[in-house]
């Protein structure tokens, strides 16, 4: 099975937003090929939630899951740490409000 770049995967996931009226930044860009991303979701109201994507040890599948969520500064700390770990971590951040990522849709999980 073919995997997206993560360059491209980036590009199409703010697009996505981008034709839902969300506001997102490239926060941090990481390798273009096979860099790792976290999504900062932020709701504007000092509260903020980390997603990253791992494996279904089950099934195998990928999906989203909760990295650290709370507030803002302590998500920052906990991305900041990921990121020192991994250099070519991306980091998109997301701002809304209603907390829409779109992170649930087909083929954002891909």
């Amino acid at each position: 099975m073919t995997r997206l770049t993560a360059k491209f995967w980036v590009h199409a996931y703010r697009t996505r937003l981008e034709l839902k009226g969300i506001p997102a930044f490239v926060v941090a860009h990481g390798d273009d090929i096979a860099g790792a991303v976290l999504i900062k979701l932020a709701t504007l109201d000092g509260q903020a939630t980390a997603f990253q994507r791992s494996f279904d040890l089950m099934s195998g599948a990928r999906k989203w899951i909760i990295l650290a969520e709370g507030a803002e500064a302590d998500v920052d700390a906990a991305i900041a740490k990921q990121r020192s770990f991994d250099p070519d971590l991306w980091v998109i951040e997301v701002e809304d409000r209603q907390g829409r990522h779109l992170l649930d849709e087909p083929g954002l999980s891909d």
